[in-house]
């Protein structure tokens, strides 16, 4: 994983103390709102002691649910101020569970016929008006997905539930956003991420407030859920989600979702709820091709240029150059055409070709680089003569356990993954135990000429078929 750059902020901060909140606004920057106001938002800063910082959180589960999947990425943000401080502790520090919520919805009266679920949904709407049918760019790899979309949006419960999924970035968010446009002026429309689902669903078990839960999510007449993998783990909480969803379908409600996988490939979540996810229309988008990443470049720049009055000139070749050499997700394509375009207006010039390859330096780099877990998993399993299911289950077989840590191991230094991620996509293995992996490959190979053998031989398979896409 890069290290977070923010060098014109540690400017502001003095060289002997952490400036908090500059770490939480970046920490909202870099995993997103829904992450941060769902989870990082409410922590707090206790103090710095020598190589590590403490924080509090208001309870076991929060701590243990944000030290499985951001701890890495937080530590990385922090470092980026102060290079000294490698480690993060958490204290458990209960709050006055009203105070919460009246912080939550942002108001200092207490309205007993309001409920928090409302005032908080309504705070973190997620519909987008940027993101409509008519601004999504089609194309062979997303055309399917679009096409359904749109039907649902046409007629209600004509694909129920529809499951979109596909890589980050590739527009599943805006073709959810697309069908909550279309069907909100005539619908109770709810459009949510598994992230704050899972919040509102801890907050009421805290509060007491399940009833207005169950109410409030199961009355709706179209639920959009926006990257259902991470609703992964917490029996109690998927047994909520199959109930709600299960009313939902009853009374001829609409239920759409995405996800970076395919249901029958998603981890820790109940069978019943995959099934029932599999049993509407799956659909995936693929990774854009030549034409529809052409497509894209030519469609934005000519936005942009609108919105700047003609200001900006992006040459035929450039556009090219970025069609071609950045194919790893959408969202990575017009963050390019972002930044080319920004280069021009600072500079006030047209970018030459060897401008803009500096300008995208890192973005070039990383579709250069692309090596995915699935790949290291898959020959790591073939090499060792195990199937993938074997590797990622929880038998602690040495003839598992070996391939299993080299796999990690491959994974940590072949990907900019963070344990969290790695964990995640092991199983949902903790970032310990991936730690501990690592670090037993790594002394493993100081002293066994063997396992650095098959390290190297390894790394070459890896690398050889990525550059051949096989």
């Amino acid at each position: 994983m890069s290290t977070y750059n923010s060098t014109q902020n540690i400017k502001n901060i003095p060289s002997n103390s952490l400036d908090w909140s500059i770490v939480q606004k970046d920490m909202k920057n870099k995993l997103g709102r829904d992450i941060y106001e769902s989870w990082l938002k409410k922590i707090d800063f206790i103090e710095e002691i020598n190589n590590y910082i403490l924080l509090s959180v208001s309870t076991r589960f929060i701590k243990d649910w944000i030290t499985s999947r951001y701890l890495d990425q937080i530590l990385q943000i922090v470092k980026a101020y102060k290079k000294d401080l490698n480690r993060i502790e958490f204290k458990i520090v209960e709050k006055n569970i009203n105070d919460n919520t009246q912080d939550d919805v942002g108001s200092s009266e207490k309205n007993a016929n309001v409920s928090f679920i409302k005032d908080t949904y309504l705070q973190y709407n997620r519909i987008d008006p940027n993101k409509r049918f008519d601004n999504f760019i089609t194309g062979s790899s997303n055309k399917l997905a679009y096409e359904a979309s749109q039907k649902v949006s046409e007629n209600i419960s004509h694909y129920n539930p529809l499951y979109i999924y596909g890589g980050v970035g590739m527009g599943k968010t805006h073709l959810l956003n697309a069908i909550g446009l279309t069907l909100k002026e005539k619908n109770k429309v709810m459009f949510i991420s598994a992230e704050r689902f899972m919040y509102q669903f801890v907050k009421s078990i805290k509060s007491n407030d399940m009833v207005k839960f169950k109410e409030y999510f199961r009355n709706t007449d179209i639920l959009l859920i926006d990257d259902i993998q991470f609703m992964n783990g917490k029996e109690a909480m998927q047994e909520e989600f199959f109930h709600t969803f299960n009313a939902l379908l009853d009374k001829g409600s609409q239920v759409i979702i995405s996800a970076d996988r395919a249901p029958n490939k998603l981890s820790r979540i109940q069978e019943r709820i995959k099934s029932r996810f599999a049993g509407g229309l799956v659909v995936d988008i693929q990774k854009p091709d030549y034409e529809l990443r052409s497509k894209i470049v030519k469609k934005k720049t000519e936005e942009l240029n609108i919105f700047y009055s003609n200001q900006i000139n992006i040459s035929d070749e450039i556009q090219k150059f970025i069609s071609s050499e950045i194919t790893t997700s959408i969202r990575e394509l017009v963050g390019a055409i972002n930044r080319v375009v920004s280069f021009s207006r600072i500079y006030n010039k047209v970018p030459n070709l060897s401008e803009v390859k500096v300008v995208l330096k890192d973005l070039l780099n990383l579709a250069e680089n692309k090596v995915t877990i699935d790949l290291i998993q898959s020959i790591v399993c073939k090499f060792f003569k195990i199937s993938k299911n074997e590797m990622l289950s929880s038998r602690r077989s040495r003839y598992l356990v070996r391939p299993r840590q080299t796999a990690i191991y491959l994974t940590k230094i072949l990907t900019s993954k963070s344990l969290p991620e790695i964990g995640r996509e092991f199983s949902n293995r903790d970032h310990t135990t991936i730690i501990h992996s690592v670090k037993t490959i790594e002394r493993l190979k100081e002293n066994d000429q063997e396992m650095t053998n098959n390290i190297n031989n390894l790394k070459n398979q890896i690398l050889y078929n990525k550059e051949n896409e096989i």
